[in-house]
């Protein structure tokens, strides 16, 4: 399994700890870029962009978890970098679409959304899965050559 890379802002600190503590618990390599408690003021995408420059560094082989009320101010910072493929996630569902049709290597969850019990669901999920060219992969493609367009600079 992917070392993983988690953060999150004040807002979704207590959720990621008990992610954090999830990983641990199961074995799961894992790094916190933080923030460590709810009285830091960093903003989200300063995090996501920390999570993301990790991964990329690690040429990819890592996956990021990035926590905020919403899981949707984390995962529009994420997809600003090049190669970081990020949705928000608050079912099964979706966790397994994000992996096996869209080969999601970020996913981000909302503290004021999902419960505590729920996301380690999610999450474990997520983790279990891996990407296999489908139906999908043509859009994928195309995702990627938009990506290479936009990114040129």
């Amino acid at each position: 399994m992917k070392k993983i890379i988690i953060g999150s802002d004040k807002a979704g600190v207590d959720l990621k700890n008990t992610i954090a503590e999830f990983l641990k618990d199961n074995g799961i390599d894992y790094e916190d870029v933080g923030v460590m408690s709810s009285e830091d003021e960093t903003k989200y995408p300063l995090v996501a962009e920390k999570l993301c420059k990790k991964i990329i560094d690690s040429e990819y082989k890592y996956n990021g978890i990035l926590i905020c009320g919403t899981g949707i101010g984390m995962s529009i910072s994420a997809n600003k970098f090049k190669g970081i493929h990020s949705t928000v996630c608050h079912d099964v569902y979706s966790a397994e679409r994000a992996k096996l049709s869209n080969n999601t290597n970020v996913i981000s969850l909302g503290q004021r959304v999902i419960g505590p019990e729920a996301a380690k669901v999610v999450i474990k999920r997520w983790l279990e899965l891996d990407f296999k060219p489908s139906h999908s992969s043509a859009n994928l493609e195309e995702i990627v050559k938009i990506e290479d367009e936009n990114f040129k600079n």
